[in-house]
Formats: C-alpha cells, structure tokens, sequence
C-alpha cells in the first residue's frame, strides 16, 4: 500500500493508493481511458454519493475533449494503468459534479441523461432552484463543497483503437454510426442477446439524440430525427420487456404515444408492459387501441389477455390462500 501524496494543481491533491503496471501511459488527444471512480463527502463518515463499481459501469473519458469536469482528465493523466489513487478536490474544481452525476446515474439506469432538463443561460447559479431529480445532488448544488474522488484506471487504448462513444464524435460520425448500431443490435437481439442488443439500439438513440438537441422542437429536421429514433427506440423497449424492466417500456412507450398516439407496436408493447405489472384495465385500454388500428393483432392480443386474466386468477387464488392462513392462527 502505497501512500505518496502530491499536489497535481492549484486545489487538487493526490494520495497514491495502490500502484498499477507498466510505462506511464500516453495520453495524448484521443486517448480512451476507462476508469471505476468513487466519489465522498470530505466530512468524518466520508459519505458515499457515487460509486461507479455498484452499476457495473465505470466511466469513459475521452482526453481532449474537453469534458464537463477537466478535474477527471487531470486526475487520469498522473495515473497508470491498474492504479488506484484518491483525489481530493477543492470546491472549484467540482462545481459541476452534481449535474455530471445525474447524467452518469441515468446513463446507469438506461435512461436518456438529458429527459427533464432544462436549458438555462447566465450559469451554475441559475440552475440552483431546479432540482436534478436526486436529493443529494441537489443539496450539493445548492451548498457546493470539497469533493473526494477514488479512481481505478481500468484500461487505457490509444486513438483509433476504439469506437468513439456518441458525444465524442462528430455529427457526421454519429449519422454514420447509427445503421451500424442498429445492425449489430439486430443481429445480437437474434442471438437472444437481449442485453447486449438493447446496448447497441441505446447508443444508436443516443447519436440521433444529440443531433436532435441542435434543431428547433418540432422542427423538419428535428421530425426526421425523431421518426428515426422511434423504431430504435422500440426495439429497446423490446429488449427490456424480456429483461423485465417493465416500467422502463411503460416510460419510453407512453414518450412514443405522447407524440404519435395511433403506434401501433408502442401500444402492443405498453400493453404488455402493464399486463406485467398487474395494470389490467390500462393492459386492456392498449390492447383494444392496437387491435382497432392493426385487426391481424387480433389472435396475439387475445392470447396476452388470456394469460393476463390466469394470471390474475391465479393471484386471486394465492392471496385468498393467504388471508385464510392468516385468520387461522
């Protein structure tokens, strides 16, 4: 256990915990870095706030493109592959933790980072009375203080050696990169790799989302984005109805309809959704919808509302079971 201490800048101090392998790396512009980071409170409990090892989903950092926390690229460029080191970190170098903690815990979630957002001018100060949707990221940003930060450098691959994640590419990069993702995706969701396959629809979605952002809401171009995002979007929702992340398909299916009410696919899919989620009356709502618009849905509908109603039946039964177990004692 190693146990240097060095100041790396102005506010920004490194405690060596366990030393990695090998040269010191070169981070030159383009460099991928992939790292698992902790993230405390400089108080006595060092409070947790993040802990990327617990979603399994540890951090991409792309050195030179200017990241929304350059205390990261710092911290990544003093370190080797396989090491471990604290950074602590003064108030101004992490003023805007709390807004990339909710971007990474929803990227965490499968959720879209930037759904209930706000675009906001005149900077940090102004986004103090808009909640982030997690309390303690929203105390943070209203009492901003010191921040500690835990890295493991997991791997580092030079320029060309990996495809770029959506914000790190170009806009023609990312229309580029869609059809690609969508294939993959389609071919991983054959092999019933759902998981890996609802990865690959989610990056796709995340190209077109970012391109989307540039243009007016509601706008031609901003239509066509759209309208290329719904069935990548649907696949997804396909991928974790098998998964059962029921109310992840309830969410992103209602985002479809609330836009295009007369899909057909998002109605089947939500409807089964809330058939899993005991939602009977609105599983029948959907299905009734869909059959209505798309008749050849006729025998899948009333195979679902079959298994719907014995699975109600059945949890009729088990609840009656219980309840007479319960005055029998």
């Amino acid at each position: 256990m190693a146990a240097g201490v060095g100041v790396l800048d102005e506010g920004l101090r490194k405690r060596l915990v366990t030393e990695g392998g090998g040269a010191p790396c070169d981070f030159c512009d383009g460099t991928k870095a992939t790292f698992h980071y902790r993230t405390v409170l400089c108080d006595a409990e060092r409070t947790l706030i993040d802990d990327s090892a617990d979603t399994d989903k540890p951090m991409e950092l792309i050195i030179g493109k200017k990241f929304k926390l350059p205390v990261w690229e710092t911290a990544v460029r003093s370190m080797r592959q396989g090491e471990t080191a604290e950074f602590l970190c003064d108030t101004p170098h992490v003023i805007e933790y709390p807004q990339v903690s909710r971007s990474l815990r929803r990227i965490a979630a499968g959720q879209d980072p930037r759904d209930g957002q706000r675009h906001c001018c005149g900077g940090i100060a102004q986004l103090h009375d808009h909640s982030l949707g997690y309390p303690d990221l929203d105390e943070m940003q209203r009492n901003p203080q010191p921040l500690i930060f835990i890295i493991t450098l997991l791997q580092v691959q030079a320029p060309g050696s990996y495809r770029q994640d959506a914000w790190a590419m170009s806009d023609a990069e990312k229309l580029g990169a869609v059809p690609l993702l969508h294939q993959e995706g389609n071919q991983l969701y054959k092999e019933e790799q759902t998981a890996g396959a609802a990865a690959k629809y989610y990056e796709a979605i995340a190209c077109l989302k970012s391109l989307q952002m540039k243009e007016q809401p509601g706008s031609p171009d901003w239509i066509e984005l759209d309208l290329k995002i719904t069935p990548l979007l649907l696949n997804y929702c396909q991928c974790k109805l098998l998964e059962g992340e029921f109310y992840q398909v309830l969410e992103h299916c209602s985002s479809i309809l609330n836009k295009y009410q007369d899909n057909v696919k998002a109605l089947f899919k939500r409807g089964r959704a809330h058939a899993a989620v005991w939602n009977a009356l609105e599983a029948e709502q959907d299905f009734a919808r869909a059959v209505s618009l798309d008749p050849s849905l006729a025998p899948l509908v009333a195979k679902e509302l079959k298994r719907l109603e014995e699975r109600l039946h059945e949890k009729d039964r088990e609840d009656k079971e219980r309840f007479r177990a319960i005055f029998q004692r």
